[in-house]
């Protein structure tokens, strides 16, 4: 990994500690994580009810969860991702999910705001529900990794929703 990790570590921890300020945040109880994956400097945020309850449970794993990250590449291009992941849907246990079929209605339901994220798509399989992508800009990262984590906060509910429709 070539980009400079310290810092955007640190600028991308700027962002996160700024969702703390956030009542809606907090509200959804919502939690976050900074850190490396994958090689690239994330900001990961999920509900902890997205996740199996058991101890052995790492949270990002065998979950729904969005993320914002950067890497050497994404920095090449000129890009910061985002995305939601939802992985090992099978696996969560107080809920009945087929993976496929919970991947069809979020988009479905996501459908009104795709207007409202930067060059979006959903075409992948079931494990990413979408992506996409906003212009870097070195100077100004805090602020739109920020308002990307701030823009999920309007869409969280549908994964919620979709989590308690399959509740055991």
């Amino acid at each position: 990994m070539k980009i400079e990790t310290r810092e955007y570590l640190g600028r991308f921890q700027k962002s996160a500690d700024e969702l703390d300020k956030l009542v809606n945040f907090n509200q959804k109880e919502l939690v976050y994580n900074v850190g490396i994956w994958l090689d690239s400097v994330v900001l990961k945020i999920q509900n902890r009810s997205w996740l199996n309850t058991s101890p052995e449970t790492k949270p990002f794993e065998e979950s729904v969860f969005f993320s914002v990250w950067l890497n050497d590449e994404s920095i090449q291009k000129g890009k910061i991702y985002y995305n939601i992941h939802a992985l090992k849907l099978r696996q969560l246990t107080n809920y009945s999910i087929k993976s496929r079929e919970f991947s069809n209605a979020f988009r479905l339901r996501f459908m009104p705001f795709e207007k409202q994220w930067p060059n979006v798509s959903v075409d992948f399989g079931p494990l990413t529900l979408m992506e996409g992508w906003v212009p870097f800009d070195h100077e100004h990262i805090e602020k739109l990794v920020a308002d990307l984590a701030s823009n999920f906060l309007e869409i969280a509910v549908i994964i919620e929703d979709l989590l308690k429709e399959r509740k055991k």
